[in-house]
């Protein structure tokens, strides 16, 4: 890991001077080596000639052959395109690897030994590398190797089980939130893996896996199942243990309201001018009100029917009961606390969303804009060592290839 620089345009953050290699395609791959780039870190990433799939994905499209998609999870990153199929282009990433910090890839298992670079291999060759590893299933066990995306997950780990209203089928969760996960948790061990570095001297393997991912967001379901064996079923919006926590029909759109406890039940019924219902024995405490789910509903949705929602959810958080109207995604995006926060970046011609962590002292720049397939192939080889005739002759093979940046068009 070098120092960072300070000097004029330098994209200065939390990680400035870490070193990342991203050979990942797809999505939980990408956003971990974007959430390392988003804070300052130096992130190469190579694609092969057939190019990372989702630049494929869409409409919509920001620019030729880059969808929407790929440019927010790729941004901040520089480019280049090398076969590592041919043994000339593993000659490169060999190059490529010396002082690596943080080589981040999710191919298929056995592919990196098949190319030379088995795991023991990997740690012998490059000692201080921490090495981030993203599968569907793992490598080993009964699954071990299977490909897996997200939606694969969802079903496999039983979320898609316990996801949809209750008399429907199971639903996809509509965000790609296995990937995601799997993806923050990846940039989170990578994080612990370097900081260990700093004693140890050495890296070491961070294994992620989709699977993992999701059995670790079934909670509370699998705290129930493990504690007294009951499958949890679909409730729809509506919480498996606190009540009242559901959407509501206002007289302008759906609403939500979150009530956590006794006393938040009571500030509910006496906003919805229906004091009584706190004094129901049916519904006096939380276990009560689970039980009769049904009937505080049936009594809830009459007296949210008739009011405004954003009227509504002003009353109710001033008397400290969590409540929101339910956005659809322009609203969220254009919601004046997202805009407050600085959620949406808007730089020039770029428009996306900022990093999610956010530090006081050294905060995420600006983000950079995505580059094209083989951008930065010229400059990145030359930087590590590569002379011109090496580098046109690769380009000539058709080991790499090196595009005209939009800059220079």
């Amino acid at each position: 890991m070098t120092p960072p620089s300070t000097g004029p345009g330098t994209r200065v953050g939390a990680l400035a001077g870490v070193k990342v290699l991203d050979l990942s395609r797809v999505l939980a791959g990408p956003y971990c080596a974007q959430l390392l780039a988003d804070h300052g870190a130096d992130v190469i990433k190579v694609e092969p000639p057939a190019g990372d799939e989702t630049r494929g994905w869409g409409p919509p499209f920001v620019a030729p052959g880059t969808s929407a998609y790929y440019r927010n999870l790729n941004r901040g990153k520089k480019n280049i395109v090398v076969d590592l199929s041919v043994p000339e282009g593993r000659d490169i990433l060999d190059t490529l690897l010396l002082g690596t910090d943080v080589l981040v890839e999710n191919f298929k298992a056995g592919t990196l030994a098949k190319w030379g670079y088995p795991d023991d291999e990997l740690r012998r060759r490059f000692p201080a590398l921490v090495h981030c590893r993203v599968t569907g299933f793992g490598t080993d066990g009964p699954l071990g190797g299977q490909p897996g995306y997200d939606a694969v997950l969802q079903a496999y780990g039983g979320l898609m089980s316990v996801n949809g209203e209750a008399e429907g089928p199971p639903l996809r969760v509509g965000v790609p939130v296995v990937d995601q996960v799997t993806g923050i948790l990846a940039f989170s061990g990578i994080l612990l893996a370097l900081h260990e570095r700093h004693r140890s001297g050495l890296g070491q393997l961070v294994d992620c896996t989709l699977l993992d991912t999701v059995i670790s967001l079934l909670h509370p379901h699998s705290a129930s199942w493990l504690a007294d064996g009951t499958v949890p079923r679909r409730t729809g919006s509506a919480h498996p243990s606190i009540a009242p926590y559901d959407c509501f029909a206002a007289a302008d759109g759906p609403l939500f309201v979150a009530v956590g406890n006794d006393r938040q039940f009571g500030a509910l019924s006496d906003v919805l001018d229906v004091p009584e219902l706190a004094q129901d024995p049916r519904f006096r405490t939380n276990p009560d009100r689970v039980r009769h789910q049904r009937e505080l509903r049936a009594e809830l949705e009459k007296a949210i029917a008739g009011r405004p929602r954003a009227e509504l959810t002003a009353h109710l958080t001033a008397r400290g009961i969590p409540a929101s109207p339910v956005h659809d995604v322009a609203e969220a995006l254009t919601a004046p606390q997202v805009r407050h926060r600085g959620l949406v970046v808007e730089d020039g011609g770029y428009r996306g969303l900022a990093s999610p962590v956010s530090l006081s002292r050294t905060p995420a720049p600006v983000p950079a804009e995505v580059r094209d397939a083989g951008a930065d192939t010229r400059e990145v080889l030359a930087a590590r060592g590569f002379d011109e005739a090496a580098i046109e002759g690769a380009v000539g093979r058709g080991v790499v290839r090196a595009a005209v940046t939009r800059d220079d068009a």
